[in-house]
């Protein structure tokens, strides 16, 4: 439960599965483009602890320049339920 609690509560890390679960597969410029408010650094920060924990998929095409996708594995839609619950709450809470 600690694990998963920290992973979840890093900044902008619900917010950066959020995106990719209601949007779909995502490019490093389309994840920045909704969070303007976060450096680069932070976000591939965030992106590779999650790749690390097999959260997401990182998925590279040999093309020039390269284009790199981030997606939700197996274990990442496990939690498709709580990111939904989190998403009706804010709406009820916020009106957002």
């Amino acid at each position: 439960m600690h694990r998963l609690l920290n992973i979840l509560s890093g900044p902008w890390t619900s917010y950066i599965l959020w995106l990719i679960k209601s949007q779909g597969s995502q490019r490093f410029g389309e994840l920045k483009k909704h969070l303007p408010k976060i450096s680069a650094k932070v976000l591939t920060q965030r992106l590779r602890m999650l790749e690390e924990e097999k959260i997401i998929s990182r998925h590279q095409e040999e093309t020039i320049p390269p284009k790199v996708t981030y997606s939700l594995t197996k274990r990442g839609k496990q939690l498709d339920n709580i990111l939904d619950e989190i998403n009706k709450l804010a709406k009820k809470w916020f009106n957002s």
